[in-house]
Order: structure tokens, then C-alpha cells, then sequence
């Protein structure tokens, strides 16, 4: 029997902490040629406007890399990347590559003595070059400083009641005064964000994000107390009500802190990037989408690029299919992705780390055999997840398939 041929969208996020967007988008190729080889296949990696997201746009719009030299987080000196498209003086800048977590000795830092002030260099940096317009993605950062760095860097003073300086942000719950440095011409800042969370409260960012920063339950009550005090004392202005807006509290407040030291524009990353790489084209015209990221769980639709695409896909009627290091909250996630797969489900968590790539492969390979096995297959963008198995399966892909099957107790290959 002869299998008809479909047009596969691989369009993946990073697998943070062991493959890049376009790494796993290539191992899920892989993978899915040998179960399907007669299938046509695009891989369009994606990007949210965390970690990739400079590199990738910059690549769908031909920018060229530029170089700066800053501090990371810690106050480290560094060489930092950033992307200047000259024909549209367009800058393209990504905060993880100045104050990203990844840049850091896991556990040598505590958020309390880390701030934004590197992102201030790569601002100046773009506005010498004579940019019109900025793009800033600022998912991935190490920090918790609402800004407050980048703001010093770029000239402004924060001082208590008594007139005496504040130069650390943990210092902010004493913030009486805020003093702007003179004005300046800079470039439309347009602040690509990964999440919708406000600054404060429950959903805001030291009690969301601080954890996987470092922040101990000790220390939220002291963090909020600082962030509370610089939204209050900025809430006049370009800064009214800038703390509730969705994004305010992506990046441990970088996104607040950009809407109101640099006046610029919070939008959701995915769909900042999806226009820029025309992703509504190449959903429309593929007939099934596979995505994926290290971990899925309730965040990945809450504004997520993995859960926005699987919304497009949607939208234009497409099945939508996901692989992941970890998977959580599944039931909630079976509203957006026909099936899920996930790494862990062939062994240990530190073994899927180490042998991510290669997992990977051989768990794009068994899903796509999935889809082989499965009935409806001529119908594939319209047939429910829970089809009725076909009878029967040629002998050749049926041999594919099975070799295709990943095993727990060894790294699985894909051969």
C-alpha cells in the first residue's frame, strides 16, 4: 500500500540547557525522515524572545553580527553579541546574552548580587549606530532587578528619604526619590517578551521565576518589598500602571524596566518573531506541525511560542504534535497538541539531558511511525488523535517503525 506523502512544519524551541532551537529542529528531522521518508519536511525553528531569539531573527532578516564589550550579570567583563539589519536600521539585541542565567556558574550567584546594567552598553551600542528601531528579546535572564541596573547605567539616580544614594537593587525598599538623566535620543524600543506575568504579587516575577533564579522562600517577602517600592514612586507618567502590564514581570522585571527607563513597547515575542519569519504562511501550508521544548506544562500555553503555534495550527486546522524533555500537566496540554511525547519517558531525566539529541531523534522517529500505524492517515490534518489503528502496515515501513522504538535502558540512537 502506498503511503501518501505529507507536508511536515518542524518547528521547535530550545530544549533549554542541552540543544539549541535549530539543533532540535535537525534532530526531529532526523528522526522523522527515517519512519517517513517520502514526507516533505520544513524546519523553521522558532523562538518566544527568550534564549535563540536574537540569532534566529537576525537570520530571517539577514542582519549581521556585532560586538560590544559589557559586564554579564555578575559584573563580569564580556564580549556580547547583537545584530544590526543597515538596510532598515533595524538593531536587534537579546538581554540573555548579556545578563542570561547561561552565562553564570550554576549556584555561585544569588539574584541579590546580579543586576541588568550590562543590557545598558548594548542600548548605546544600537543607538550609535544610528537605529530607528530595537528589538529587544528578554526571555532567559539571571536577574530579579526590575531594571534597575540598566536604568543606573543609563544615567538615572534612585535615592532614599535622606537624600543617600541606592546602588544595589535590594536597597529599593527604601526608594523615596527618582532623579532621570537629561534627555536622549534613542530608538524605537520595541521589548519582545516570553510571558504575560505582571511585576508583582502571586503572579509576578520574583515569586513565578525567582526560584529557578535562586531566591529562597526568605528571601520573596524582601524581593517584592524592593519592586513594590520602584513601581510606586515610578507610577507617574510613562510609568502609570506599567507594574499591571501583561510582561511587566518578564525577566525579573526587565520588561518593566525597559517600558519605563527606555519608553519602550511590550509585545509577546512569538508573535513579534512568527511575523518577522512569516509562520502563519508555513502553518497554512503544511498539513501537520511538530513542535516542542525541554519542558511543557501549564506555562507552555499561557503565551509560550510552543503553545502559540499549536493555537495557529489550529486556527488553520492542523494537527499539531509535540515532543519535550519533560512533560507536566498533560491533561491540560491534550486541549492544544494532539499527541505528546517526552524524552523521560526513556529514562532518567540527567540521562535524556546528556543524550538529548539523540533521544530526541529516535522519539520524532516513533512518533511519526505513530502517525504511519495510524487510520485516516489521507486525512491526517482533520482525524482525531484517537483514530482506530490500521490493519495493516506495509512490510518495509513496518520494519522501520519498529526498529524505530526507543528503549529505557539505553541511549536511544534512532538506528
Amino acid at each position: 500500500m502506498r503511503r501518501m506523502s505529507l507536508k511536515v512544519l518542524i518547528a521547535p524551541d530550545k530544549f533549554k540547557g542541552t540543544l539549541r532551537a535549530d539543533e532540535a529542529a535537525a534532530a526531529i528531522a532526523r528522526g522523522w525522515a527515517r519512519a517517513r521518508p517520502h514526507d516533505r519536511l520544513q524546519t523553521l525553528p522558532i523562538s518566544d524572545g527568550g534564549e535563540g531569539f536574537g540569532e534566529l531573527l537576525a537570520r530571517a532578516l539577514g542582519a549581521k553580527p556585532q560586538q560590544v564589550g559589557t559586564v554579564d550579570a555578575a559584573g563580569r567583563p564580556l564580549k556580547a553579541t547583537w545584530w544590526w539589519v543597515a538596510a532598515r536600521r533595524i538593531a536587534i539585541i537579546e538581554s540573555a546574552r548579556v545578563v542570561g542565567l547561561s552565562l553564570l556558574p550554576r549556584g555561585k550567584f544569588h539574584p541579590h548580587d546580579l543586576d541588568t546594567r550590562g543590557l545598558a552598553a548594548m542600548l548605546k551600542a544600537a543607538a550609535k549606530k544610528g537605529a530607528r528601531e530595537c528589538l529587544v528579546g528578554i526571555g532567559g535572564s539571571a536577574t530579579n532587578d526590575g531594571g534597575f541596573g540598566l536604568a543606573r547605567a543609563l544615567g538615572w539616580q534612585f535615592r532614599d528619604a535622606a537624600g543617600h544614594p541606592i546602588e544595589a537593587w535590594t536597597g529599593l525598599h527604601r526608594l523615596a526619590h527618582v532623579k532621570r538623566p537629561a534627555k536622549q535620543r534613542r530608538p524605537r524600543l520595541i521589548v519582545a517578551v516570553d510571558v504575560q506575568n505582571v511585576l508583582l504579587g502571586r503572579g509576578g516575577c520574583s515569586r513565578v521565576y525567582g526560584p529557578q533564579k535562586g531566591l529562597r522562600a526568605q528571601d520573596m517577602a524582601h524581593a517584592e518589598a524592593c519592586l513594590r517600592a520602584l513601581a510606586r514612586v515610578l507610577n507617574t507618567g510613562r510609568g502609570k500602571g506599567a507594574a499591571g502590564e501583561a510582561g511587566a514581570g518578564a525577566a525579573g522585571g526587565l520588561g518593566f524596566g525597559l517600558r519605563v527607563f527606555c519608553g519602550g513597547t511590550l509585545r509577546p515575542g512569538f508573535a513579534l518573531f512568527a511575523r518577522a519569519i512569516r509562520l502563519h504562511r508555513a502553518v497554512r501550508h503544511c498539513e501537520v506541525v511538530v513542535t516542542g521544548e525541554g519542558a511543557m506544562d501549564a506555562q507552555t500555553v499561557m503565551g509560550k511560542g510552543v503553545g502559540e503555534l499549536a493555537k495557529l495550527a489550529a486556527a488553520s486546522s492542523r494537527r499539531c504534535l509535540a515532543l519535550a524533555g519533560r512533560i507536566e500537566d498533560a491533561p491540560r496540554l491534550g486541549r492544544y497538541f494532539a499527541r505528546r511525547r517526552a524524552l523521560t519517558e526513556l529514562g532518567p531525566a540527567s540521562q535524556a539531558e546528556a543524550h538529548a539529541g539523540e533521544w530526541l531523534e529516535a522519539l520524532a522517529r516513533s512518533l511519526a511511525c505513530e502517525l504511519e500505524r495510524e487510520d485516516g492517515c489521507k486525512s491526517v490534518t482533520s482525524t482525531p488523535a484517537t483514530s482506530t489503528p490500521r490493519a495493516a502496515t506495509p512490510r518495509r515501513q513496518k520494519r522501520r517503525c519498529e526498529s524505530a522504538r526507543p528503549r529505557a535502558s539505553t541511549p536511544a540512537t534512532g538506528s
